[in-house]
Order: C-alpha cells, then sequence, then structure tokens
C-alpha cells in the first residue's frame, strides 16, 4: 500500500513570550514609584518662637517677714526691777543703750521688757535703716525727749513725752530723727525675735 506522504502543517506562530516570569511581572507592574503612595510629607517640627527680651531687672522684692516662734507660757516668777539698781548696756542699736528689766527671766522667755535710751546726735547714715522684726507684739512707750520714727502704712510720727505706741508684727519702720535724752519703754513678745534691715 502506497503510503501518503504528507506535509507537515506550519506551525502556528506563537506570540513572543517574555524571558522570564519575573521579567514579565516587571513590565507588568507600574514602576514603583507610580505604585506607592506618595508617603505624607514628614511634620516639620514648629519653628522655635523666638526668645522673648528679658524684662528689665526688679528691684530685689522684700521676704515676708519671718513667723515669730510661737510663745511657750510658761510658769512665770515674781520680778521687781528698781531705778536705782538700774545698768544700761548697748545691744541691737550702736546709738541705744538698754536697761533690761527682768520680764524675760521672769516669764520663762515669754515677754521681753526694757527702756532703752538713745546716745548721743542722731546720724541718719547710721539710724535711719528700715528694718522690721518677726515678734507677736511690741508696744512702746516714751519717757523722755521726743523721737520722729517713720512707719509703713503710717508715714512719719513724732512721738513726744507719754506717747505710746504699737508695732504691728512685721511692719516696716526706722528712726529718723531724736532728741538729747530721749528714753522710752519697749515691750516684745516673744523675748527671742529675728530683726532683718532692708
Amino acid at each position: 500500500m502506497a503510503t501518503r506522504k504528507t506535509e507537515p502543517t506550519p506551525a502556528k506562530p506563537t506570540p513572543a513570550r517574555p524571558a522570564t516570569q519575573a521579567a514579565a511581572k516587571k513590565r507588568a507592574a507600574p514602576p514603583k514609584a507610580a505604585a506607592k503612595k506618595a508617603a505624607p510629607a514628614k511634620k516639620s517640627a514648629p519653628a522655635k518662637k523666638a526668645a522673648a527680651p528679658k524684662a528689665p531687672a526688679r528691684a530685689k522684692a522684700v521676704a515676708k517677714p519671718p513667723k515669730p516662734p510661737k510663745i511657750a507660757w510658761k510658769p512665770q516668777t515674781f520680778m521687781a526691777s528698781h531705778l536705782k539698781d538700774a545698768l544700761f548696756k548697748t545691744g541691737l542699736r550702736s546709738y541705744a543703750a538698754y536697761r533690761e528689766l527682768g520680764v524675760e527671766k521672769a516669764t520663762g522667755g515669754a515677754v521681753q521688757a526694757h527702756v532703752i535710751r538713745l546716745l548721743g546726735k542722731c546720724d541718719p547714715k547710721v539710724v535711719s535703716i528700715p528694718h522690721y522684726h518677726g515678734v507677736q507684739f511690741q508696744f512702746l512707750y516714751m519717757l523722755k525727749g521726743w523721737m520722729i520714727g517713720e512707719y509703713e502704712g503710717a508715714g512719719r510720727v513724732k512721738m513726744t513725752a507719754g506717747s505710746c505706741w504699737i508695732q504691728p508684727p512685721g511692719i516696716r519702720h526706722q528712726v529718723i530723727d531724736y532728741s538729747d535724752g530721749c528714753e522710752m519703754v519697749e515691750i516684745i513678745l516673744p523675748a527671742n525675735f529675728a530683726t532683718v534691715e532692708l
């Protein structure tokens, strides 16, 4: 039987394939820059505010008067002080001599009482220094002469023989002038207290 010679069927042309699958994916995918959403821009730190100009230095504030120690009342003892035994000693102020009346000892430190005698001619450079005391109570009585003082909230006041006054706790005050032979009694609670010069 004769065989029929068949001609091979020409192969159908196949579309060109990419060399590799990876290459294909690469072509198919949009460029990375385009595919990724644009990252939100980083928030830049807020600009530092320009430092405000410094305010001019203020005068030093005066501290509040120290709180006086609490008075611990102890049993009191009888005491008497007589002028014939009077002894004046300089103390807190160079221009003043003090006669202690014995009250501090008799009250166990609760009260101080003395006679103050102002010495020599008044020198404002030494005498007129504003100050205050950390006391609970301060009372004065003018025995002789006169004294001009300046008191916070009251201004200048002239005290003469027979004048008396209270200086409230922490009141700022200063001696302005005084006469020769000026003497006064002062009573203070407690006996030990702080004095602050301004």
